[in-house]
């Protein structure tokens, strides 16, 4: 009897063990993940339902580290065979649910998030942590998300910083970035060491182009974690264009921690890009490609294009260009990418519809604002360049929106440039309707405004559809100068040519269109005011108040003389 207790006794002590080292193995490979080393955390995973295919908690990491290499079909493999026998598996119901939330159907999903509370109770910090995470992913619910978050923050003993870590990435999907980084704070409450959280804060902050905050978060980030792999490469990405020593430096410092990938091979190749070492970027890239055949990434072709473009070859540059995006997934494409293709088809003629075809491209898919200005400023050159007025008027009108705070000389630019495009209808609008508004005690408004108003007017303004506008800036124009010779200011006449014009329009109009002589002699008389010297205006004034000559009348009973006679 006594052995038997004993044997089982040793059974129950071996299974327990068993249990530990498998639980040890599963959290290795969420480790690795974290890590963001997905290569290492396959194997291991693999390796833990070699031993135990109904490991669930294996199973699940291993579909997340699926969904994080972009592989969905094969995470919807692994979830599905696990469920024909742990059916009401809770944590396999969420993980089946984050992939058709990829999938697209969101009612499937919440159906099994929701299911997955139920049998639960809502009490299970792990299942709502993963709800959280599906949810926080691409095509999630954030809203979703928090809330369930928040119920896992509010389970009896409480005290896990994963929960605050998602919650922070829930509120970076919402753009909450006062409470992504307070919920990133609260999960290195928990956890002082958790890297991923100072380095997610600088990751807000990276978005927003604030170095001030995200390179000493990032810096914060490798002094709690030097093995931490991601800010390593975000490090390495940043001084890529700015510092390339430092840049490398870093990168030795990656690949020390990441596991050995084809990205790895990539990234080696990209550096000798940016030591300038062109023809060494191109040879191993070219290499690489010839090694690997349709299986080499298609980043290689890009590589060999920037190459060729730093070498000064545009055809080359173009062609591997165009050779990367018949290669690459549209997902993956960047507005880099769109952008740098519109910049090597600009440098040949005939090119000028995919150029701005691809930098509107460009422009909607990037996502920092600095860099939507920037590029369109590049537009806007290449429209100048090529004299392509209604370009340049559409993408002032784009730059003028990006703005954060537009000044005066960007309202400016986009009204004149639809000016200078014919586009007269939109400068009207843009000068009388927003340029006076905002700027009264400029000239320009007034004065573009008459101008575009006139434009749209036939020849000789028979509409008349100027004369307000006219009228308007004459009488401000000379409050500028009255003010300014009030001030004793050098230029107290600066408006003078304006003011006249003015008149002088409005003289014509009156005269010419309306036969209205005294209304015409009123503003020639006008322009005496400002211009006492002006020869025309004096001119003008005299042939109009010369009575019409006199006409003789016919003796009645009398007929007019017949032509010819």
């Amino acid at each position: 009897m006594n052995s038997k207790i004993r044997l089982s006794l040793l059974v129950a002590g071996v299974m327990g063990l068993s249990n530990v080292v498998i639980a040890q193995t599963v959290e290795q490979g969420k480790k690795f993940i974290y890590y963001q080393r997905y290569k290492s955390a396959k194997e291991t995973l693999e390796k833990v339902l070699a031993s135990n295919p109904n490991n669930i908690e294996a199973t699940y990491w291993l579909g997340q580290d699926l969904l994080a290499l972009k592989d969905s079909v094969a995470a919807e493999g692994v979830y599905s065979k696990a469920l024909q026998s742990n059916g009401n598996a809770p944590l396999l119901l969420v993980g089946m649910g984050q992939v058709e939330l990829r999938k697209g159907k969101t009612a499937d999903a919440r159906q099994r998030f929701e299911t997955a509370i139920s049998l639960t109770k809502g009490k299970d910090v792990g299942v709502l942590n993963a709800i959280g995470l599906a949810n926080a992913d691409a095509n999630g619910d954030a809203t979703y998300a928090i809330e369930k978050l928040n119920l896992a923050t509010q389970t009896k003993n409480f005290n896990n910083a994963e929960t605050y870590l998602t919650l922070g990435d829930a509120y970076r999907k919402l753009i909450d970035g006062g409470n992504a980084v307070q919920s990133y704070q609260k999960a290195l409450t928990l956890d002082p060491k958790l890297a991923a959280a100072k380095y997610k804060i600088g990751m807000i902050y990276l978005t927003q182009n604030n170095k001030e905050y995200f390179l000493p978060a990032f810096e914060e980030a490798i002094t709690l974690d030097p093995s931490y792999a991601p800010v390593l490469y975000q490090l390495y990405d940043y001084y890529f264009y700015r510092d390339i020593n430092k840049s490398i430096e870093y990168f030795n410092k990656y690949i020390a921690v990441a596991d050995a990938t084809p990205q790895l091979e990539y990234y080696k190749a990209m550096n000798l890009y940016g030591a300038g070492r062109n023809d060494d970027a191109i040879s191993t890239a070219k290499a690489t490609i010839s090694a690997m055949g349709d299986k080499a990434e298609p980043r290689y072709y890009r590589l060999i294009a920037y190459s060729y473009d730093n070498k000064g070859d545009s055809v080359n540059a173009r062609d591997f260009m165009q050779q990367y995006f018949s290669k690459v997934k549209p997902e993956d494409l960047t507005g880099t990418d769109y952008a740098n293709l519109g910049k090597f088809l600009g440098k040949f003629s005939g090119n000028d519809e995919n150029v701005y075809k691809n930098y509107r491209l460009a422009v909607d898919k990037d996502t920092l604002l600095e860099n939507k200005v920037k590029l369109t400023k590049e537009v806007i050159d290449y429209a100048k360049k090529t004299a392509n007025k209604s370009a340049s008027a559409e993408w002032a009108g784009r730059l003028y929106g990006l703005a954060k705070n537009p000044t005066n000389t960007d309202l400016y630019n986009w009204g004149i440039s639809n000016y200078q495009a014919g586009n007269y209808k939109t400068a009207d609008s843009i000068f009388c309707g927003i340029y006076e508004q905002k700027y009264p005690n400029e000239i320009f408004g007034y004065l573009w405004c008459a101008r575009s108003l006139a434009a749209q007017d036939d020849s000789t303004n028979s509409k008349g559809l100027a004369v307000e506008a006219y009228e308007k800036l004459a009488v401000v124009a000379r409050g500028m100068d009255s003010t300014a010779k009030v001030a004793n200011s050098a230029d107290s006449i600066k408006y003078k040519p304006q003011i006249l014009q003015s008149y002088f329009f409005l003289a014509q109009y009156y005269n010419d269109i309306k036969k209205d002589k005294p209304t015409a002699i009123l503003y020639l008389r006008k322009v005496l005011e400002v211009d006492p010297t002006n020869t025309m205006a004096g001119k003008f004034i005299d042939i109009l108040s010369k009575p019409a000559p006199a006409t003789r009348p016919r003796p009645a009973g009398t007929a007019a003389k017949p032509a010819g006679k």
